[in-house]
């Protein structure tokens, strides 16, 4: 290795802002410009090339402009005042949190955040929820801090090599040029550290402002860290290998709960976006051993009761997993802490407890140890209740508690800035503040057809201009051609109808599937009266062979001379490629296997922007279909391989017979009027309905707030309520094996009525339990076909006499259906007060016969 020059001393240089300019750097460290389409402007108007050439990041831009400039800009009034209501809006939002305090304080862990350009820790969809997450949270004057980690490289940087085949490259982030600060503690940088095998790890912390949260990110890449191993933990974002990855999420889990504590916070609720931070329950588990003398399941019950999980994967390829070895190499130490045996640590991991071989679940320890647990879309709760209704095994599908809150997008980041300043014009003039009320946008009425249609036409001229300069840079960087160079200065026509598809390159979304049949797909890029054309992006994992080789074969596709100016490939999708298509094409295709998109958000992104949706009927789309203005691929369906080849048919069906002609059906003004009512209709429905301001309100109503008071409960008089439970659920353990029915209660002599009272009763040997220890349900539904209970409701039982451990209970149903009903009856430690938090593996006995 040649000789290298280290640095003797750090400095750390910032410009020097002229008075009348002075906050210009408090503005570009908070990343409310990420959203604010006014503080993008501010610093936009000081060098458009170089800001851009900092890919939008402020912080950048201010330390590579000369002094003369901002000299210049500080003594012009036209700069002066768009900076002095620049600072009156950021003061002003800034100010309400001050005015709006809470006891509560939410915790949010992810292992990503797409936020901005200029970040580059996130890969996909995770991460761009989890930034839309803050993002919204800020606008609501949620109490929530962000947790994750702070990568030196990220993820990677997606070149082609001539053949159309990935590349990868890695570039590390010099952390001083971003909006990012780090952590001090007494006049020194905070640090915290985790116990890994051989020693402590240190981590470094820094602080992003995002509006009025405050995001931490930890970073292991310091001098502290003699290992070569424990410094690149944080360097690059889904590592292969599964040693690095129990390191990540040990650090994010147990060292963000750590760095929390080390800064004062005291969440009320911990949020666990995705099962990578489910670590953090075993930290707050121990803390509650060291700090408070609990024992462990006494601490166990207690840290569940505010513990949140949102699951997002709904295929099981998709969960980290790690081997018993592995987990005894870094964990073992953490039972020895707590005071179990390491096979118990094990144990919160595993589906099967006796299953001895089976690998440690980061999704089964979140689905454990927390007490709310949602999916992320409706379809995707009823996919969840099948993959995990092992975890209830006495429980049917239908039942298992697992509910759900559809995602949504921050629509201030997403919405395109030509169609902003449309509804400034029409809407009201606080719509920016109201869009997530349906009323808001019942004023797109009166938007004229002309005014709507312009503004989709600017953003396909934006879309295209970008395509061009972008693949004109990247056919430069790899020595192509002259024709390929002139092929990326022509492709595209600003006049054709033009299809967009990006998104993670995993085989399940079917990215080749339009492309089954070539010569059909030919006829209808090639038609010169109606041409179509696409422009397509997306990364493969680099572990991703299949991934890998779908790119390429789209690739090579596009060089075909045939249809090379129709059909293009964007190279390094991310935050930018996907604003600039979300904004600027005219459909979105999405074609997944049906029940393998957990939600999907880039169709919403697209849809607010007034471009209509063509998709399977999968996540989010699913809920969305009848009111989006958009067309369905297939029917409700379970995905089966044959789809394939029907899905695709369809898709060309739909182009060639009702979606192109529909496009160029205009009036004597050019205006496709009816394709403009369905742009109307798809704003109209998307913008109130799948924004991240209701997804947040959701998430405060139904998980945050309850989670935060069980906790308040639950941390009373030191935690009395955690023991007294702990000591009643072991008093159940020991006898539930003698509970029994004793009588089920004789069948309905008499004709059943629909509406009238049906009673039902049973008697139970309760092994000298009482009734209040348990809960006694009927289970009421409709018969069948194959002789099972379906479209249920639950009725609990009232306890009356006794005779010794005998108790009689007894309710009524009235039936609202007609045909043939039936119940079956069933008992259940009745150690929870919301069937949705009932815990993992719950005892329940069902009467014979269920």
């Amino acid at each position: 290795m040649p000789f290298q020059v280290r640095p003797l001393r750090e400095l750390l240089v910032r410009p020097i802002l002229p008075e009348p300019i002075s906050r210009l750097s408090e503005l570009a460290n908070n990343l409310l410009w990420s959203w604010d389409h006014n503080l993008r402007a501010l610093f936009r108007r000081l060098d458009p090339a170089l800001y851009k050439a900092c890919q939008r990041n402020p912080v950048l831009l201010l330390g590579q402009l000369p002094q003369a400039t901002l000299e210049r800009f500080a003594a012009d009034p036209r700069y002066l005042a768009l900076y002095r209501q620049c600072l009156e809006r950021y003061d002003g939002y800034m100010q309400a949190a001050q005015s709006a305090p809470s006891d509560k304080l939410i915790a949010y862990f992810s292992m990503e955040y797409g936020l901005a350009e200029c970040l580059p820790i996130y890969s996909g969809g995770l991460g761009v929820l989890s930034g839309d997450h803050l993002k919204a949270a800020s606008d609501a004057v949620v109490p929530l801090v962000g947790v994750g980690l702070m990568y030196q490289q990220g993820y990677f940087q997606q070149s082609l090599n001539p053949d159309g085949w990935q590349q990868e490259r890695y570039t590390p982030n010099d952390f001083y040029t971003l909006p990012i600060q780090p952590v001090m503690s007494d006049g020194k940088e905070l640090r915290v550290s985790v116990r890994m095998p051989g020693g402590m790890a240190q981590i470094k912390v820094w602080c992003m402002n995002v509006g009025r949260i405050k995001l931490y990110l930890l970073d292991t890449n310091i001098e502290e860290n003699r290992n070569p191993e424990w410094r690149d933990i944080t360097d690059r974002l889904y590592p292969g290998d599964r040693p690095t990855r129990i390191r990540q999420e040990i650090v994010l889990g147990v060292g963000g709960v750590r760095a929390l504590a080390a800064m004062g916070y005291t969440p009320t609720v911990f949020h666990m976006n995705e099962g990578h931070s489910a670590f953090l329950s075993l930290e707050r588990i121990r803390s509650l051993v060291t700090d408070h003398g609990l024992n462990f399941e006494e601490a166990f019950n207690a840290s569940r009761t505010n513990n949140v999980f949102t699951t997002h994967t709904p295929v099981a390829a998709g969960i980290d997993l790690f081997d018993p070895g592995l987990m005894h190499q870094y964990l073992e130490p953490y039972s020895r802490d707590v005071s179990v045996p390491f096979d118990r640590l094990l144990e919160l991991g595993r589906s099967n407890p006796s299953d001895h071989g089976e690998h440690f679940s980061m999704a089964v320890l979140a689905f454990k140890t927390s007490a709310y647990r949602n999916a992320v879309s409706h379809l995707h709760r009823s996919v969840s209740h099948a993959m995990w209704q092992g975890l209830w095994p006495q429980l049917p599908t239908w039942e298992v508690p697992i509910t759900s809150i559809t995602n949504g997008v921050h629509l201030p980041t997403w919405i395109n800035g030509d169609l902003a300043s449309l509804y400034d014009a029409y809407l009201q003039p606080d719509w920016r503040e109201r869009y997530p009320d349906p009323k808001t946008w019942a004023l797109m009425d009166e938007i004229p057809d002309t005014e709507l249609w312009e503004v989709r036409r600017q953003r396909k001229r934006a879309l295209i201009g970008f395509v061009r300069a972008r693949a004109k840079a990247c056919a430069l960087a790899r020595n192509a051609a002259a024709s390929e160079l002139r092929r990326a200065a022509e492709v595209l026509d600003p006049d054709a109808f033009t299809i967009g598809f990006a998104r993670r390159f995993a085989t399940y979304k079917r990215a080749t599937l339009i492309f089954r049949d070539v010569e059909r797909l030919k006829r209808l890029l090639t038609n010169p009266a109606r041409p179509v054309q696409m422009v397509i992006a997306g990364k493969a994992h680099p572990l991703d062979e299949p991934g890998k080789m779908l790119i390429r074969e789209i690739v090579q596709f596009s060089r075909d001379p045939e249809v090379s100016r129709r059909v293009v490939f964007v190279e390094d999708y991310g935050v930018e490629v996907a604003r600039e298509l979300v904004q600027g094409v005219d459909l979105w295709l999405n074609n997944p296997a049906r029940g393998e998109e957990a939600c999907g958000t880039s169709g919403m992104k697209a849809g607010m922007n007034g471009v209509l949706n063509m998709s399977i009927l999968d996540g989010w789309f699913d809920e969305a279909y009848e009111v989006s203005g958009g067309w369905a691929i297939g029917e409700r369906a379970p995905y089966s391989p044959d789809q394939d080849e029907v899905h695709a048919r369809a898709i060309y069906s739909l182009l060639e017979n009702e979606i192109v002609p529909l496009y160029y059906h205009r009036r004597e003004d050019g205006v496709p009027a009816e394709w403009v009512q369905r742009v109307r209709q798809s704003v109209r429905a998307l913008c109130p309905l799948f924004n991240c301001q209701r997804m947040i309100d959701e998430y405060m109503n139904q998980l945050y707030t309850p989670a935060h008071d069980a906790y308040a409960e639950m941390r009373k008089d030191s935690f009395a309520r955690a023991r007294e439970l702990t000591r009643w659920n072991q008093g159940v353990d020991q006898v539930w094996d003698r509970v029994r029915f004793v009588d089920a209660g004789a069948a309905a002599s008499e004709p059943v009525y629909s509406g009238r009272g049906v009673k039902v009763s049973a008697v139970l040997d309760l092994a000298g339990l009482v009734p209040q220890d348990v809960r006694v349900e009927a289970v009421f539904g409709r018969i069948s076909a194959n002789g099972d209970l379906a479209d249920t409701e639950v009725v609990t039982l009232s306890p009356g006499e006794n005779t010794g451990t005998q108790y009689a209970f007894s309710g009524e149903y009235a039936p609202r259906q007609t045909g043939r009903l039936g119940y079956a009856l069933r008992v259940c430690p009745n150690h929870y007060h919301d069937p949705l938090t009932r815990p993992c593996g719950t005892l329940i006995k069902w009467a014979a016969g269920a």
